[in-house]
């Protein structure tokens, strides 16, 4: 077997594997029936989209399996600062001091899932919304922008999701 077939069933079996979490996640149940059809309709699903849930450029496990630690570390960060900015934009709404602008930023993070991990915080955050990611560059609303220097900006938004991030995935 060469190294493209093996490189083939293994993003073959990251899917599958991801799927499958995701039944056991949401239905919730070890009962044959459910475990049956969550095992097909996943081995079904994974045979179709291998190609593009896994990319064949992106390099193995590090790409799509956080550490552990670092990701608790991430989730304990990220509830925290949503509930000190769900206080700030209700003082900015009750005072009527807001500042709504569109900014535009770049990210360091190299594989899709923390792109899409950060995009989701950001947008998960009150007072920020995630508008568009294109490879590196993000597109944000942000209530109360401070700056409209983009680097700035960025560093105020991401904050330390960033840094997190890139110790959850290399």
């Amino acid at each position: 077997m060469d190294l493209r077939t093996r490189w083939a069933l293994v993003r073959f079996g990251i899917t599958f594997l991801s799927l499958f979490a995701g039944w056991l996640l949401f239905t919730w149940s070890l009962d044959s029936g459910s475990l049956l059809a969550g095992g097909v309709s996943s081995l079904a699903v994974s045979l179709v989209t291998y190609p593009i849930f896994v990319e064949e450029t992106e390099a193995g496990r590090r790409a799509h399996l956080p550490r552990p630690h670092m990701f608790l570390l991430f989730l304990a960060a990220l509830v925290f600062s949503m509930y000190v900015a769900s206080f700030r934009v209700l003082w900015r709404i009750l005072r009527g001091d807001i500042n709504p602008r569109v900014v535009h930023f770049r990210t360091r993070l190299k594989t899709d899932i923390a792109r899409v991990v950060l995009t989701s915080s950001i947008t998960l955050t009150p007072g920020t919304i995630t508008l568009d990611l294109d490879d590196d560059h993000l597109v944000v609303h942000w209530l109360d922008a401070q700056t409209t220097h983009s680097r700035y900006a960025g560093m105020l938004i991401k904050g330390a999701y960033e840094k997190l991030l890139r110790g959850v995935w290399l």
